[in-house]
């Protein structure tokens, strides 16, 4: 009955469905061909170096959708983003400044994929504007500020989709289903890992700023500081002024799919052991971590962050682990998981290949992330809902964040299991909230 099904909402093109009971807005491109132009998603994407340059090529791959803008302070981040949509009809206008951008009233959407201190506030500004938002992971710099987006969210009645791409991957979506359905008992722990072998940063040289960089607009709401040779384009993950660390950068995913898992919310305690172990130099946040979360006296979750050793956890290099009472869930890091019984014996296995090929929604490389982000468009549409909303992204980014505060307090958190808020910890409390430039404070 189950292939039956499948086959009917491939063969129909159905503009929704739910894979094993748990929603999954898809949209066959068949169907989005015939929908006409006023189903035309104007969007604009801010952030080129990277990841944004990905998310300007995957849109130009979905149906009705085209890159109308996009944003950027460096002139070779830009020029990334150009080469991205090169075969594009039309090509998008460049506009640097974000707040002019917000102005313009021909696009319904932006993607946002900066360095982190600026995903929050963007995306405030952006809903503020009426645009809808995609925001890259972590969705905040800190715990305040997501909490400002859930309700920014709520009073612009806008989409506000989080980066979390696994919420949207079928096989991961059908595996949580068989684990609520008890395949492997009742799920009390969950480990994640993540692995790479990062260089040193060294001792960075304070020097003129580039040209080609607008700095002061690259700080925006951060409180400025001098600009270093060592900075711009990725190392500035490591300083806390405008990163947010590997747990944040990267255990967001794993850590937010363990949440998944297992169920739960808000922790009740928060643990973190590690440091700047591998070099001496002017990366700040921890390169080795192992953190701990309690929920009650019922389940946890651990993550370990080893960005300086990439040796892997078994055969994987990033992943997590579900452990029950009756059985036990692996992921490989991305699509792909094998679930064993009691005795270790493998019961059931999902390939990303072969959930690929039954949704007939990536593209012919695979690529499992455009099925998240037609989850976002099919959600302007009014034919979806997100599947990793902004409520459930602040739960998990939460998490890396008490972590991380954790760490820099040297302390164990004691957290309110309704809302994760710190108790009874002034100096962790104290890092709740970040101190803004002047002029650029988050505020609805």
């Amino acid at each position: 009955m189950e292939n039956s099904r499948r086959d009917f909402i491939k063969k129909t093109g159905l503009a929704t469905a739910t894979i094993g009971g748990i929603g999954l807005g898809i949209s066959s491109k068949s169907y989005a061909r015939i929908i006409g132009a006023n189903e035309r998603i104007n969007v604009a994407v801010m952030g080129l170096n990277s990841r944004g340059s990905s998310h300007a090529s995957s849109f130009n791959k979905l149906p009705n959708v085209e890159v109308t803008y996009l944003c950027d302070v460096e002139d070779g981040a830009i020029k990334n983003g150009l080469n991205a949509v090169s075969g594009a009809a039309r090509l998008p206008i460049i506009e640097k400044d974000i707040r002019k951008l917000l102005l313009k009233t021909d696009f319904d959407a932006i993607s946002i994929a900066t360095p982190d201190h600026w995903h929050a506030p963007a995306t405030l500004m952006a809903l503020a504007h009426g645009k809808h938002v995609y925001v890259e992971k972590p969705c905040s710099h800190n715990p305040f500020e997501s909490e400002i987006l859930i309700e920014a969210k709520n009073k612009y009645r806008k989409i506000l989709q989080v980066g979390s791409q696994r919420r949207s991957f079928p096989s991961i979506i059908e595996a949580v289903n068989e684990v609520r359905g008890g395949i492997i008992g009742n799920p009390y722990l969950a480990k994640a890992w993540y692995t790479n072998n990062r260089k040193s940063i060294g001792y960075g040289k304070k020097i003129p700023v580039p040209s080609t960089l607008n700095f002061e607009l690259w700080q925006g709401p951060a409180p400025r500081k001098n600009y270093q040779d060592n900075l711009v384009h990725y190392n500035w993950h490591w300083f806390w002024n405008w990163g947010t660390g590997e747990c944040c950068n990267n255990g967001n995913h794993e850590i937010d799919c363990c949440r998944w898992f297992l169920g739960v919310d808000y922790p009740t305690k928060v643990t973190s052991a590690g440091g700047r172990y591998a070099f001496k130099d002017d990366w700040q946040t921890p390169d080795t971590q192992i953190t701990a979360f309690e929920f009650g006296n019922e389940k946890a979750i651990t993550w370990e962050g080893r960005s300086c050793n990439n040796f892997p956890i078994g055969e994987y290099d990033r992943g997590f682990t579900i452990y029950g009472d009756k059985g036990t869930l692996l992921n490989d890091g991305g699509a792909s998981i094998k679930i064993f019984d009691e005795n270790k014996k493998l019961v059931k296995e999902y390939s990303s290949a072969t959930k690929a090929e039954t949704t007939n929604l990536v593209s012919s490389t695979g690529d499992l992330d455009l099925v998240h982000f037609e989850n976002f468009f099919e959600s302007i549409r009014g034919n979806s809902t997100p599947t990793a909303s902004i409520e459930e992204g602040h739960k998990s980014v939460l998490l890396c964040h008490l972590a991380n505060i954790a760490q820099r307090t040297g302390s164990a958190l004691h957290c309110d299991p309704k809302n994760g808020h710190i108790l009874n910890n002034p100096e962790a409390e104290g890092l709740w909230k970040r101190k803004y430039e002047k002029g650029w404070e988050m505020k609805l």
